[in-house]
């Protein structure tokens, strides 16, 4: 069973940092995608930054263009968002998403959410 994750969330003051982690775990075939996205309340959920397989795509939101940094480590499986000068903005639950096939069905692409962690931000 594939799972996702995630961890490092916090409360930091603004101008701070923090580094999110997402472990994918199981029995996993490849990961085709892997990205970070943040819901705050009452708001919906927004995509936050991409990382394609190989890296050969990285995408941000232009709120976090040259704040946050986006990066996977291949051999663990696990993909992490270094967040700098925090903003109170940036307050939300952070989820990790990845396109995963799993070794037991090698040609099935399945869409997969972590539990999301807490990353609140203050003035």
């Amino acid at each position: 069973q594939v799972q996702l994750v995630e961890s490092g969330g916090g409360l930091v003051q603004a101008g701070g940092s923090l580094r999110l982690s997402c472990a994918a775990t199981g029995s996993i075939f490849s990961i085709n995608a892997m990205y970070w996205y943040r819901q705050a309340p009452g708001k919906q959920r927004e995509l936050v930054a991409t990382f394609t397989s190989g890296g050969s795509t990285i995408n941000y939101a232009d709120s976090v263009k040259g704040r946050f940094v986006i990066s996977r480590d291949n051999a663990k499986n696990t993909l992490h968002l270094q967040m700098n000068s925090l903003k109170p903005e940036d307050t939300a639950v952070y989820y990790c998403n990845a396109i995963i096939t799993s070794v037991t069905t090698p040609r099935v692409a399945r869409n997969y959410w972590g539990q999301g962690t807490q990353v609140t931000v203050s003035s």
